[in-house]
């Protein structure tokens, strides 16, 4: 079968690559320039401990060594210390506290390690300088041709457009992009200096010194590096070199008491916009990433979201290039992750008015302040409706509601909590480190197995009659078993999927439940082959740009629409 062709070599594009080539998919990864990031200090990234966790997987183990989680977060009011967050960065424990520190570092950093992980991996091919033009797809595969440096097609079997906000493949799909512009802007200065809180994040709400503007925040990088940004105000205010250095010594004077040594590295404005795509799907042809959303205010991350997005996308993509058409399985990429983003996206859009409006009286409320806080630190911490990892409780994949019992603290649809667990052949891990591998895991909670010599307790109790009905299950899964999980009683079987959502729970052994629960997730039974060819029918082989030609097509022809509307040879 052909490989899947991934538009874009950002970091969504070689997550996606590199998730895909872990489930047995090879791709092409087509990148517009010559693979070469400019190093830049003051752009960074924030990922989740979920994403931090999937791109580790994917071979970038070393993140932690160029990247920093964040001991602590504070918030400031004026004068006065808000709260003080003490956050977990080192390694995982259960006794550790609930809340781990995001992962920060410049985004040049995760790039690169994600490309050096896709040269290596020899499912994914990297293919420089090629700039996509137009895109051709028939019932059996999607075609692109690109023009830099030759003239050459591709050929795949599914396309995914990673290839940001400008998306070339959003425009040859013809899908709008409408959202908000210009929603936040920021003066941002990367700088090494000594800051009175060490590795702690901070963020300041109307600073009591000049230059300080509504809000500035501090974030800590490995070296004594820190990134500071300061929140403009609406009307696009001119950052000229002079007045941002005046806002950084006014702002190191303000938290040290003097200016302070500093190493000034990197300056830039930053425009926030929030834009969400109206489609994500087109037959064979997907958008994800910045091309598919634009979202950042109050803390919320894109570049977060787009990993999802390539976390949510493979295994499905995975499931329909190894075993054949599953359009609801394809379709529910859409109904899932663009309802997630949407979701953020509202709660952003509901928010800002209360938090940056200022004025009227909801400054008299008591409390107010400190609320409003707590709201903009859920959006940097993975909190909340701004910021926590998404559930996808009303997913088309979801089981009939008679099955999806809630016997667990997980509710069904939300993703699992990171456990120790253990296979057949005695290996003990994580539980995050057996996701992306293709195929569904069914986990037995087994209090007391840790002790127990594997040969008795894989034969003992429920053990035997689980073991059958997970190999009666459609398709792969993999059977764990755990001591433990929240809220989970003895002989609680878990059904989860491969990106990490649990699809349902049920207290005890339940093989028929259990099935159908599994053929829900992986798309519901098959169709049979009548079906797929009225389907396949309906996407006429002449349609090129995802719009229809006037004549079917017959044999390739020697005309083709391109991107600029031009009509040539190929």
């Amino acid at each position: 079968m052909d490989p899947v062709i991934v538009v874009g070599a950002g970091p969504v594009g070689l997550t996606l690559s590199l998730a895909l080539a872990a489930q047995g998919v090879p791709s092409v990864v087509l990148d517009e320039g010559s693979g070469a990031e400019e190093a830049r200090p003051a752009r960074t990234v924030v990922l989740r401990e979920d994403t931090a966790d999937l791109v580790g997987r994917l071979g970038c183990r070393e993140l932690d060594r160029v990247g920093l989680r964040w001991a602590g977060w504070r918030s400031m009011r004026r004068k006065q210390l808000v709260r003080n967050v003490p956050l977990s960065g080192g390694p995982r424990d259960e006794k550790a506290p609930p809340l781990r520190s995001p992962l920060h570092l410049p985004q040049h950093e995760l790039s690169a390690a994600l490309r050096a992980a896709a040269d290596k991996e020899p499912l994914v091919r990297l293919v420089p300088m090629s700039r996509i033009d137009t895109l051709e797809q028939d019932r059996d595969g999607i075609t692109a041709h690109t023009r830099e440096p030759g003239s050459t097609w591709w050929r795949g079997s599914y396309l995914v457009g990673c290839d940001g906000a400008r998306s070339t493949v959003r425009k040859l799909l013809d899908i709008r992009f409408p959202g908000r512009t210009a929603v936040e802007r920021h003066a941002v200065a990367a700088l090494r200096a000594e800051l009175p809180w060490a590795d702690e994040a901070v963020l300041h709400r109307q600073p009591p010194w000049r230059s300080g503007g509504a809000e500035v925040s501090a974030r800590p990088l490995p070296g004594g590096v820190w990134r500071l940004d300061w929140l403009l105000p609406p009307g696009g205010e001119l950052v000229t070199p002079e007045a941002l250095i005046s806002r950084v010594r006014d702002t190191l004077a303000g938290w040290c008491g003097d200016t302070p040594p500093y190493e000034l590295l990197d300056t830039g404005v930053h425009t926030l916009h929030h834009r969400l795509a109206r489609r994500w799907r087109r037959q064979r042809a997907f958008l994800a990433g910045d091309a598919a959303h634009l979202l950042g205010a109050l803390g919320t991350q894109g570049l977060d979201e787009g990993v999802r997005d390539a976390e949510n996308l493979a295994w499905k993509l995975a499931h329909a290039w190894h075993h054949g058409p599953a359009e609801q399985l394809l379709d529910s990429y859409q109904a899932e992750r663009r309802a997630a983003v949407a979701a953020r996206l509202r709660a952003a859009d509901q928010s800002l008015p209360i938090l940056r409006g200022g004025g009227g009286l909801r400054t008299l409320v008591p409390g107010a302040a400190r609320g409003h806080d707590t709201l903009v630190a859920d959006g940097h911490l993975g909190r909340g409706a701004l910021g926590a990892p998404p559930s996808y409780s009303h997913s088309p994949l979801s089981p009939p509601h008679s099955e999806a019992h809630t016997v667990v603290g997980t509710p069904p649809g939300a993703p699992v909590t990171d456990v120790t667990v253990t296979a057949p052949d005695g290996t003990t891990t994580r539980l995050r480190e057996r996701l992306g591998q293709g195929h569904p895991l069914v986990i037995l909670v087994a209090p007391g197995t840790g002790v127990w010599d594997r040969r008795h307790w894989q034969t003992a109790g429920v053990m035997p009659r689980l073991t059958d009905a997970v190999a009666a299950l459609p398709g792969t899964a993999e059977l764990l078993v755990t001591e433990s999980y929240p809220g989970a009683s003895a002989h609680t079987v878990l059904l989860v999927r491969p990106d990490g959502h649990l699809v349902a729970a049920f207290g005890g052994v339940q093989p028929r439940e259990l099935f159908t629960a599994a053929q829900a997730a992986l798309g519901g039974a098959p169709r049979d082959e009548r079906e797929r060819e009225a389907e396949s029918d309906s996407v006429e082989p002449g349609e090129v740009n995802g719009r229809q030609r006037e004549a079917p097509r017959v044999q390739r022809p020697r005309t083709r629409i391109h991107a600029d509307g031009t009509a040539g040879r190929p």
